[in-house]
């Protein structure tokens, strides 16, 4: 017998899934009391579209059902939008001006895996959709999708799982993809039976996301990067329809559906937009700075340093909002802004991260931390352009922004020598020398 995972509506009665809303509601109703009097960011709203979206399965290549979902949120909130042909999302705040327009941009796919053979043991070898640890699949219960619209519920486990048999072989076996299967919950203990329930190789797998929120803002659950980014765009977004505030320049919301894969961005900017701001996680860990109940401002990545202006202009705007933040540097991470660059655009990048404990494994959150994002973003839509310039792909030097000033120039005695000056020292040095050395005649040693 083959099981169907149930939809949103269908699954008010399944076990579990009861609790999950009672959850939210007491949240809601807890993030409704507690929503600060001067914040623009609907607490409420925003946990409850982060629990609609935990629930819906999005690994990379199967994101069609959270499109329709986002588009629906998009559609109540009157703010139109077009999709490429593959599904990723671009909705349009109007503003005073076209030009030079900025963007913000979230991912809606998540992590997964797939179905890399059919096991003679009626079990299945799996390879992940994205970039993550074997460490953290082990245990995961999960849904196989298959061609037909059938799906197949089961859980990853190590190969070696049962300890009163490997004992503490179990201890010792390595961590990687090739060391853990995905037990059916079927009637399949050989390949034939595999072939019979219609799996095949390449069918897509989904781990459940697992949501828990507590009554103190925590929010813990997979899949949180970048849900949690999600959700949050979709609360600024109704802030500032709610507002009616005009924008002072034209804003793109970007809804990717490949960010894990590495593609992102690349495929949604047409070479309008001067300036992108990426939403993504920021690390909770020894080493890093994130701050666990703000926004985190993040300076570099692994593709490198992102742009002076508009990172320096968030964070100003942190400090004039008097939103919690801190900057961070991530060495191991790279979002959707390095897709967009690298994708041939000119644009000035930036990304803003809420607080994620254990990323890419069973997460956590916290509502502070999705409120001070949102605010943040909503401060920043409501801000000037940095450079008018920037509606012009090319100009001239002269309406280039100039260097960051330095506070404290150095003076003469302290400055720095200019090189051309040293060298032509040195040179006149050199010259004396060897002037000298003529003079003397050669040396009488022979050396």
């Amino acid at each position: 017998m083959t099981r169907r995972t149930a939809s949103l509506a269908e699954a008010a009665g399944h076990p579990g899934v009861a609790d999950r809303q009672r959850q939210v509601q007491d949240l809601r109703e807890v993030a409704a009391r507690e929503q600060p009097v001067h914040d623009p960011i609907d607490r409420a709203y925003l946990l409850d579209m982060l629990a609609r979206l935990l629930a819906i399965p999005s690994p990379s290549g199967m994101t069609d059902e959270i499109v329709v979902q986002v588009s629906a949120e998009l559609d109540k909130l009157g703010i139109p939008y077009s999709l490429t042909r593959r599904g990723a999302i671009r909705a349009d705040l109007e503003g005073a001006r076209h030009s030079p327009d900025r963007a913000i941009v979230a991912h809606l796919d998540t992590l997964g895996a797939m179905v890399k053979q059919l096991k003679p043991n009626g079990r299945l070898e799996v390879v992940p959709i994205g970039f993550w640890s074997s460490r953290f699949a082990e245990g995961a219960r999960c849904t196989v999708h298959s061609d037909d619209g059938r799906r197949f519920r089961g859980t990853i486990l190590p190969l070696k799982a049962s300890g009163h048999t490997y004992n503490q072989e179990i201890d010792t076996q390595p961590v990687a993809w090739a060391n853990v299967e995905l037990r059916l919950d079927e009637h399949s203990h050989s390949l034939d039976d595999l072939l019979r329930l219609g799996i095949n190789i390449g069918d897509t797998i989904s781990v459940d996301s697992r949501q828990e929120f507590t009554d103190n803002g925590f929010v813990c659950s997979r899949h949180l990067d970048d849900k949690a980014g999600v959700a949050t765009l979709l609360a600024v977004a109704k802030a500032t329809v709610e507002n009616g505030m005009a924008l002072p320049v034209d804003c793109h919301l970007l809804f990717t559906i490949s960010e894990e894969v590495g593609v992102g961005a690349s495929h949604i900017l047409h070479g309008d937009v001067a300036e992108l701001v990426s939403i993504d996680n920021g690390t909770i860990a020894p080493g890093q700075n994130t701050a666990e109940y703000g926004v985190t401002i993040a300076m570099q990545d692994s593709s490198g340093p992102f742009d002076w202006h508009l990172t320096r202009h968030l964070i100003g705007l942190c400090r004039e909002q008097g939103i919690e933040h801190s900057r961070d540097v991530f060495r191991y991470y790279r979002s959707d802004a390095a897709s967009a660059l690298e994708a041939g655009n000119d644009i000035r990048t930036a990304l803003v991260c809420f607080a994620l404990d254990a990323s890419h494994g069973y997460e956590r959150t916290h509502i502070d931390s999705l409120a001070a994002l949102g605010r943040l973003l909503y401060a920043y839509v409501h801000s000037k352009p940095l450079f008018q310039r920037d509606a012009m792909k090319l100009g001239p030097l002269a309406d280039f922004p100039n260097p960051p000033p330095s506070p404290n120039p150095p003076s003469a005695e302290h400055a720095s020598p200019n090189p051309a000056e040293t060298l032509a020292a040195s040179d006149q040095d050199s010259s004396r020398e060897l002037a000298a050395a003529r003079q003397r005649g050669p040396r009488s040693d022979g050396g």
